[in-house]
């Protein structure tokens, strides 16, 4: 499956309707974005039940925003819409390949429990 391009009108249809999205932050105008891009779309090849998709901020500052995407690229996990990893910067193959293998190793009840508790605890 090809990569997904989301924009501020189908971001939250394509997070809420998938249970596991990988989300780039990225700019055509940054090097380390376009020495990612073929990293990220040859996972994407190699994970076909996930679901792969791209931000340009440049196009969706708004949603850049909302995420207080500071620095690009930035990698972003969502699990039954909940953010379950975001870090900035270029992951080589094998970096990507162990971020995707923790994540898929996550018991979302756990995380959301963790979640609820900091919530109450805020």
């Amino acid at each position: 499956m090809s990569t997904v391009e989301l924009t501020k009108d189908n971001f939250d249809e394509v997070v809420t309707k998938n249970d596991f999205v990988l989300i780039d932050f990225w700019a055509a105008w940054c090097g380390p974005c376009r020495m990612f891009a073929p990293v990220y779309e040859k996972a994407a090849e190699a994970n076909p039940d996930l679901v792969f998709a791209k931000v340009d901020t440049e196009a969706q500052p708004e949603l850049a925003a909302s995420f207080d995407i500071q620095s690009i690229p930035t990698l972003m996990i969502v699990r039954d819409r909940v953010a379950v990893f975001a870090q900035p910067g270029a992951l080589p193959a094998a970096a990507l390949e162990d971020v995707i293998g923790q994540a898929r190793a996550l018991d979302m009840d756990e995380v959301r429990k963790s979640v609820e508790q900091a919530q109450q605890g805020s």
